[in-house]
């Protein structure tokens, strides 16, 4: 974990992560390389309960926690923007598939246009093939 935030130039707003990730080390890790301010949504495990001192200062996994609770996990992963991960994940999927698993350039300078021009594919690929939804009645 420590290497991937090593390659981060830049402030992070918001870390979103699998449950593989929940867990003190991860979120004490975000708060020393990148402050407080940092919103980190990671889904508790179904077992997941609140810790002893959440009646007093709740942390963001007890929030978490007691949201799952009372609302329901796919509220929860609505309301934090938990769901935009399986989007990435759809749309490097989508990439693999369709541009392949790798850039073939071999220098920076061209790696950087031959994935600009992946993207302007995809999402020409994905505006083609997007529904239109019209009111019949």
């Amino acid at each position: 974990m420590a290497d991937l935030l090593d390659q981060i130039d830049g402030s992070v707003e918001r870390f979103i992560a699998d449950g593989a990730y929940d867990g003190s080390p991860t979120r004490d890790l975000l708060a020393d390389r990148h402050g407080e301010i940092v919103e980190v949504i990671i889904p508790p495990p179904k077992t997941a309960v609140q810790s002893p001192q959440s009646a007093l200062d709740p942390s963001i996994r007890d929030r978490h926690v007691a949201e799952i609770e009372t609302k329901g996990r796919m509220a929860w992963q609505k309301s934090t923007g938990y769901n935009q991960r399986s989007r990435v994940e759809t749309q490097m999927g989508r990439w693999k598939t369709v541009i392949g698993p790798k850039l073939k350039a071999r220098n920076f300078d061209n790696q950087t246009t031959e994935a600009k021009i992946g993207v302007r594919v995809l999402n020409r690929m994905t505006e083609l093939g997007r529904p239109e939804f019209r009111r019949v009645a």
